[in-house]
């Protein structure tokens, strides 16, 4: 193989989707009923376009100051944005794939860095080499792409980067995969530079946030949220008609019950105010727009929800961070769940966006640029199936490392459910001043990050909850 050509890169649509060529020179792509408009573009370029069904190598147009040139870049800019496009790592146009690379992020562009023979690489210990279908891909939470390898010498050739090994002795070794798929897995931090002397078997990998993440943690967080992997969410029932949907109430098992309604039968029939607010609590997810929540009312949420009850720093434990109680269970007290607000309509409080200090019991704007606020409240409107967007909506956030400076194998699971127990405090609290909230399933830790300036791993979105004044047509569930 080192005698073989360097292999090159080349963007190349997804398999559903086709461009469409109009009479005056608009450029539509068309894919599973929908089309995107991509602007308008010469007769030239319409016909080089027609390369990007097999592949069109990016070097062809990278540099070309030719206006025919700048349009194809241009073209395939837009395509990469909206995540139309793979790219294919192949030593000629007409042969098979070595590797295809997968966008896992809507700003994915492939990157070459430059490496030397003396550098020595190593994988990360977030990478993973797995079966999907009748393929193998190699993908990382960290990674903005997944690399599908076609040829098996290639997966051979990674996996022995188990520990660092410099560039000049992975050429000499069969099936050298080229410096350009090491330099793009570089980029993806599937790999990483090993410094001098270190092993490369744990390490901050570049960022010493990361130390803190369990392999397991870190992809499930990855994976089960929006923003930073392209499979399917949601509610696409992926089983119907392959299986039969269990019941909503589970058989009971056999044998003799005891009926509890006759035990029960002796209390009291009034009920208890939290037995009454747990059968009032539903989903809103219509909000009277003409009468806003209103910031007296927010703030006598917050203060009832979340804020910082007491603080203590003994050190009976090894956490010299100190705690801080709030009203609702968490575990080891760790408390490192985090609110920010998305204000669409609150009486007397700017639309924007805002961090809930706890702390001190007030709001800090974060100045975000429109589009961004307006793609989080669309996120929760196409998330709750509702007619507009909600009067506030509350971005649940972690600070992962103060409970997995702590917990080994369990951390991300016992952040999941402190916030499942601050979202029912969430949802009592608005039964209570007769507001309407609704959970939302789905966050989008790429757009968070975008927001706040706050790396994905370091403080992350976990959840969602929509809070105002519910419509009075609104259905309960």
């Amino acid at each position: 193989m080192r005698a073989a050509a360097p292999a090159t890169v080349s963007a190349r649509l997804r398999g559903h989707i086709r461009l469409e060529a109009q009479a005056n020179g608009d450029i539509v792509a068309c894919f599973n009923g929908y089309s995107v408009g991509l602007g308008t573009f010469s007769a030239g370029a319409a016909d080089r376009a027609r390369e990007l069904r097999t592949g069109l190598p990016l070097s062809s147009f990278a540099s070309d100051s030719r206006k025919s040139g700048k349009e194809i870049g241009l073209l395939v800019r837009r395509l990469a944005r909206r995540g139309l496009l793979e790219y294919r790592l192949g030593r000629s146009r007409d042969g098979g794939d070595l590797v295809v690379i997968e966008p896992q992020v809507a700003d994915y562009w492939p990157q070459t860095p430059g490496l030397r023979d003396t550098d020595a690489l190593v994988l990360s210990r977030f990478a993973y080499l797995r079966r999907r279908g009748a393929e193998m891909v190699l993908e990382s939470p960290r990674a903005g792409a997944l690399f599908k390898i076609c040829d098996p010498k290639i997966a051979t050739a990674i996996a022995t980067l188990s520990t660092p090994r410099q560039i000049k002795e992975l050429r000499r070794q069969e099936g050298f995969p080229g410096v350009k798929l090491l330099a793009l897995l570089l980029d993806c931090q599937i790999l990483f530079k090993a410094a001098a002397g270190e092993s490369g078997l744990r390490g901050a990998e570049g960022d010493h946030s990361l130390v803190v993440w369990d392999f397991h943690d870190l992809l499930f967080h990855a994976r089960s949220t929006e923003g930073r992997h392209a499979n399917p969410l949601g509610g696409t029932y992926p089983h119907a008609g392959v299986i039969s949907p269990l019941p909503a109430v589970r058989p009971s098992w056999p044998g003799k019950t005891i009926d509890l309604s006759k035990v029960s039968a002796g209390f009291p029939e009034a009920m208890s105010p939290v037995a009454k607010l747990l059968r009032e609590r539903h989903s809103t997810r219509s909000f009277d727009d003409e009468r806003p929540i209103t910031l007296a009312e927010l703030a006598q949420f917050l203060d009832g929800t979340a804020r910082v009850l007491s603080r203590s720093d003994l050190k009976s434990d090894l956490d010299d961070g100190g705690h801080a109680a709030r009203p609702y269970p968490s575990a080891g007290a760790a408390y490192g769940l985090e609110l920010y607000l998305a204000v669409n309509h609150c009486e007397g409080l700017a639309r924007g966006f805002y961090h809930y200090d706890a702390g001190a019991h007030a709001l800090a704007p974060i100045g975000v640029p429109a589009n961004e606020l307006e793609a989080l409240l669309a996120g929760a409107v196409s998330a709750m199936g509702a007619p507009a967007a909600p009067q506030v909506l509350i971005t649940i956030a972690a600070r992962f490392g103060r409970m997995s400076w702590k917990y080994s194998s369990i951390a991300y699971a016992l952040i999941l459910k402190d916030v499942g127990v601050l979202t029912q405090t969430l949802y009592l609290m608005a039964a209570d001043m007769g507001l309407g909230g609704c959970a939302i399933g789905i966050a989008n830790i790429d757009l968070f990050e975008k927001m706040t300036g706050v790396e994905f791993q370091v403080e992350g979105a976990v959840g969602q909850f929509a809070i105002g004044r519910g419509a009075k047509s609104e259905a309960s569930d």
